[in-house]
């Protein structure tokens, strides 16, 4: 969202800067085309900002997903790592069993 903000700032000091330039803030020479611009202004930083918030929406959403499946892979891993433990035990066991006599 800090991308939207300095966007929307931007945007709104050339918005000040070119009424400036054209009315010397005088709010006697405000027209029907100033308002016509700061409505397009704001357009304009609507659509810039849908832009950038889709943009943003979309690269959570993966960063999400991945965190998601590396969580999956470790507990996926983790079970495998207890499997492994169990086969080598009981493989021990057997052994054991194998030396051993039988009385």
């Amino acid at each position: 969202m800090k991308s939207i903000s300095i966007t929307g700032l931007i945007l709104l000091a050339v918005s000040a800067l070119l009424f400036y330039l054209t009315t010397d803030f005088a709010v006697e020479q405000i027209k029907l085309s100033h308002v016509m611009g700061i409505m397009g202004g704001i357009g304009i930083g609507l659509i810039i900002g849908g832009m950038v918030g889709y943009v943003s929406k979309g690269s959570a959403v993966k960063e999400e997903q991945k965190r998601r499946e590396f969580k999956q892979l470790q507990k996926e891993k983790e079970e495998l790592e207890k499997q492994a433990a169990e086969l080598a035990k009981r493989q021990a066991e057997f052994q054991n069993q194998n030396k051993s006599p039988q009385i």
